[in-house]
């Protein structure tokens, strides 16, 4: 019988951990050529739009679809997990599920990516999702500061504070976006910004940048010199990226990237193309959030939950 896990179940079952096995198992299945994704179809309503995006992973003995509103500033999230025999299994309210994947995939990026000594993050966002990358990144790299910026003061303060106490090592609020994006070892940008938040040339030779927060064609969160300067650019799904990467667009349009030169995560996490091939390139993963990753997530939380009791039944 399959059940139905609220957001309350998914916060006390999910762990980052689990987040980090299931996203990193999903890339190196898809670089295996083990897992189907369908990117994301939006359509509209009313006030707003909805959207569906749907990947499977026979392996796993899963599939299943993510389905989201977007009605102003209100999102709601669901995933519809199948077993392997084709029957539902899970009805899950997605909201952690999703900021936590999202988090998951930069930082199974970044472990690829980011030189092995990278030991500073700036970073370009204090909302939820923030902290799902901040505390993601955190798990693969030996993160000792963190510089952050957005461009509310009294969000940057809070959020600065908020994170110092729960990472144990120090967040602090950048007064410019320059001071978050210069020198770092690691820049990861997680905004709705429409316009880049930070400039290419501040970034340093070594740097690697998650740019996660844009899937909107018409829209940027890094510029094109940020792109021109990349020496590795990967993305989480090169069809989805055609779709949505309003960075790479930008950056093909001004003849700063080529999309041929561009790949999946799925074959550095699986070893066929290496993610960096010296200390001093500027590395580029470019997130828009896919399916396979959503599904393999939901797979374990619930696993969790059967082991757990947790979930009501549903009768179907």
């Amino acid at each position: 019988m399959a059940i139905f896990l609220q957001e309350s179940d998914v916060e006390n079952l999910a762990t980052m951990t689990m987040a980090l096995d299931a996203v990193e198992n999903a890339f190196r299945l898809q670089g295996e050529q083990k897992g189907d994704n369908a990117p994301r179809r939006r359509c509209r309503m009313e006030k707003g739009r909805l959207h569906v995006m749907s990947a499977s992973l026979p392996g796993l003995g899963l599939a299943g679809l993510k389905t989201y509103t977007n009605v102003g500033a209100d999102v709601r999230f669901l995933v519809l997990l199948y077993d392997a025999e084709g029957k539902p299994a899970a009805v899950i309210e997605a909201d952690q599920l999703t900021r936590m994947r999202t988090g998951a995939a930069s930082a199974i990026a970044t472990k690829y990516m980011a030189r092995p000594d990278a030991s500073s993050l700036g970073l370009f966002g204090t909302g939820r999702q923030a902290r799902c990358q901040l505390k993601a990144i955190g798990s693969v790299r030996p993160i000792k500061t963190v510089t952050v910026y957005s461009p509310d003061p009294g969000r940057r303060e809070k959020f600065c504070a908020e994170m110092t106490k729960a990472m144990g090592f120090e967040v602090r609020p950048a007064s410019t976006p320059e001071e978050a994006a210069r020198e770092m070892d690691i820049v990861t940008a997680i905004t709705s910004s429409k316009e880049p938040v930070f400039k290419g040339e501040w970034l340093a030779p070594g740097t690697h940048v998650n740019a996660a927060g844009n899937s909107c064609p018409t829209h940027q969160e890094i510029d094109v010199e940020a792109v021109r300067r990349s020496a590795c650019v990967i993305v989480d799904s090169l069809e989805q990226a055609r779709l949505e990467s309003g960075d790479l667009m930008r950056a093909a349009e001004a003849e700063a990237f080529y999309w041929e030169d561009a790949r999946e995560l799925g074959a550095v996490v699986a070893g066929e193309f290496p993610g960096r091939e010296d200390d001093s390139e500027i590395t580029l993963f470019e997130s828009h959030g896919i399916a396979l990753e959503d599904v393999a997530f939901a797979g374990k939380i619930y696993e969790a939950a059967l082991k757990a009791g947790a979930g009501k039944p549903l009768p179907f």
